[in-house]
């Protein structure tokens, strides 16, 4: 994968403009940090890119591809972890992972892949009801990036979380980058913000450009008179 561009894409419930002609593009191994007050749209881009909602106009080229075309194809290029944790409950680590890895791809990964790197073989046996948000958050990565995908998609991949959890997905996402993967984070932490190579501030139903320079209590004032 070498580029992603995203064009015009428009989004209404009912009456209301949600996102009026989002805009971007993103090369391999590069991160889009999106930021904005609270229901300025952040969350509907991230599930209407990742096929869950569908959009109202634009299109979302993935190497020439509009996967907004091809929703098919989106599984295989496209690995989605929303605000909440897509997991069963009743089941633990283990028997989550299985419902998307087979065997020998979920072992692999336990001794030397995303998983390994994501920490998740310290808690295998533990059912999803008993982890703490950390391991649940880890975990749907985990199940996120089964298929290797070139895009990944995070909704507030950080919020709530404690600092060695943090540093768990912080250095997987880094790898990830890497090694050629396109992210694109709906983030308020300013830890996931140091990862990102471009930012925008989502406003109006649109991107605006903002330059992260490491005064976070200057965005928070931005984002807070946005509310």
């Amino acid at each position: 994968m070498q580029k992603i561009e995203v064009s015009g894409i428009k989004k209404a419930y009912r009456r209301k403009k949600v996102l009026k002609g989002v805009s971007f593009s993103a090369q391999a191994g590069s991160c889009i940090g999106i930021l904005g007050s609270n229901g300025s749209g952040k969350s509907t881009l991230l599930s209407v890119l990742a096929g869950v909602r569908r959009a109202d106009g634009g299109s979302f080229l993935c190497d020439g591809t509009d996967l907004l075309r091809r929703p098919g194809v989106i599984p295989k290029v496209l690995g989605y972890v929303p605000q909440g944790d897509p997991l069963m409950e009743e089941l633990d680590a283990w028997d989550n992972l299985r419902m998307w890895y087979d065997k020998k791809t979920l072992q692999n990964s336990l001794a030397g892949g995303a998983l390994r790197l994501l920490g998740v073989g310290e808690f295998l046996k533990t059912p999803v009801h008993r982890m703490s948000g950390g391991m649940k958050k880890r975990l749907s990565i985990g199940c996120a990036v089964v298929s290797n995908p070139g895009i990944l998609l995070l909704d507030e991949p950080s919020a709530a979380l404690d600092p060695v959890c943090k540093e768990n997905i912080r250095a997987y996402l880094e790898v990830y980058k890497k090694e050629g993967g396109i992210l694109l984070m709906v983030t308020h932490d300013a830890q996931d913000l140091e990862l990102c190579d471009e930012c925008y501030i989502l406003k109006d139903g649109v991107l605006h450009p903002y330059q992260y320079d490491g005064d976070f209590h200057r965005l928070a004032g931005i984002l807070r008179t946005e509310d």
